[in-house]
């Protein structure tokens, strides 16, 4: 298998800039990194430290009261069952 040095990795780099613009290619990047580590994951039976921060992080969440628990971006807190209208009637 040949060795890739320098100058054939900036060719490639300089190909990928064109087909996909500057705008796409840090997603693309992005994606390709998060592909791979996963692939890597599931080959060597994933990290196990991963899942235990992720338990922790859900476990802190749980613990909040609902006005301070970490909301995903756009769903604003609002408990279960009471429509948006009628929180705006009430704080009139």
């Amino acid at each position: 298998m040949p060795n890739i040095g320098a100058p054939e990795l900036i060719i490639v780099l300089v190909i990928a800039l064109i087909i996909f613009g500057p705008k796409k290619l840090p997603d693309l990047g992005r994606s390709l990194g998060s592909g791979m580590r996963e692939f890597k994951n599931s080959i060597t039976g994933g990290s196990k430290d991963d899942d235990e921060e992720d338990r922790a992080e859900i476990e802190r969440d749980a613990d909040k009261p609902a006005g301070e628990r970490d909301e995903p971006a756009g769903e604003p807190a609002q408990p279960a069952g009471e429509p948006a209208a009628s929180a705006r009637r009430d704080a009139k």
